[in-house]
């Protein structure tokens, strides 16, 4: 049994998975293991202190397409304290336009964490558009209110992200089967990727029984073998219980970490009025100082440093090659979609 979905067609790969974006960190390796797997690796916007994240772009989607030939996607983080976004959405669709073979093979522009309309206003990514590119544009919405904004960028399809997820997050706190719903309800055309505690055949089945044409996801990719997170981090997970993150706040607004010394140092605000007001205070010095945390837990200091991981963790076991983990989903969910078909009388 195949699953082919309007994500598998539009994206052209085998199955219905995707990687979810990890910045700051790197996903270069992770991402050729998940194309070559069947589904779609998507890069992350890396800017790590010491970093340009133009170049680090660059050098990654190079990489990419030397060791495979498949599809792959990249991220941009959008929010209006990313102070390198709009040079990304200037430059990176140039860059894609002037080398055939990314052109060829980078065919998933996801941009987050902000605008919507960012990457779509950039004169370059018109081009590319213009151009003959298969690419496609997709906006991450944690909340109804994005989803619809998303809509009216005229985006050509959205990640739907639940509260359950690792990273930033809204401030409604709703979680991936009822954004699901609302999702599906008000825009019941727009292809879907669902996200935010996707980590099982169970996940996958139900993301699709829903009318998701993919899932993506974060933390059980971080969980394997290929990626370039430090074995301390990997090591978190396998063991970890769904109640072991919690929600603080972070560069972005809301976001899921796991809890350790630095989450319990960290509050939560309230809502988008009070993370603006708060920004007022932010200098260059304390970004580089909140970036340095991420960085410690990337680089293997768990205690010390931030952890995004998602609730998904409570039902992850073990640490896997990619190739396994995406066929173990997939053949998993076949099993859940056949047994609700022939439950149908």
């Amino acid at each position: 049994m195949v699953i082919e979905t309007n994500i598998t067609k539009m994206l052209g790969i085998k199955h219905p998975v995707l990687s979810a974006p990890m910045a700051p960190y790197y996903t270069t390796e992770l991402t050729i293991a998940v194309s070559e797997a069947g589904g779609l690796g998507v890069l992350s916007h890396t800017n790590l202190i010491g970093t340009s994240s133009v170049k680090e772009m660059k050098s990654n989607m190079e990489y990419v397409v030397e060791h495979t030939d498949k599809n792959f996607g990249f991220n941009i983080k959008t929010t209006r304290m990313q102070f390198d976004a709009n040079s990304l959405c200037r430059e990176i669709p140039k860059f894609i336009m002037d080398n055939p073979k990314i052109k060829e093979q980078c065919i998933y522009a996801l941009t987050s964490a902000g605008s919507s309309r960012t990457l779509p206003q950039s004169k370059n990514f018109q081009k590319l558009r213009e151009s003959g590119s298969n690419i496609k544009h997709f906006h991450v919405a944690p909340a109804l209110w994005l989803a619809d904004k998303s809509v009216a960028s005229n985006v050509d399809g959205m990640v739907i992200t639940g509260i359950e997820g690792a990273g930033h997050q809204s401030y409604e706190k709703v979680s991936s089967l009822v954004l699901l719903q609302q999702v599906r309800r008000k825009h019941p055309d727009i292809p879907i990727v669902a996200c935010g505690g996707f980590a099982s055949g169970e996940g996958l089945a139900a993301a699709l029984s829903m009318g998701a044409g993919a899932i993506a996801m974060g933390s059980r990719f971080i969980a394997s073998k290929e990626s370039e997170f430090h074995d301390n981090y990997k090591n978190i997970v396998p063991p970890a219980k769904a109640g072991d993150t919690a929600l603080v706040t972070g560069f972005a607004g809301p976001i899921r970490l796991w809890k350790n010394k630095y989450t319990a140092s960290h509050s939560l605000v309230r809502d988008k009025s009070e993370k603006i007001a708060e920004e007022q205070d932010v200098t260059l010095e304390k970004l580089i100082e909140m970036g340095k945390h991420y960085e410690l837990a990337y680089n293997g200091n768990i205690e010390d440093g931030g952890v995004p991981l998602g609730q998904s963790i409570g039902v992850i076991n073990s640490i896997e090659k990619v190739s396994d983990i995406i066929e173990s989903i997939v053949k998993s969910a076949e099993k859940y979609i056949k047994n609700a078909v022939n439950s149908i009388k």
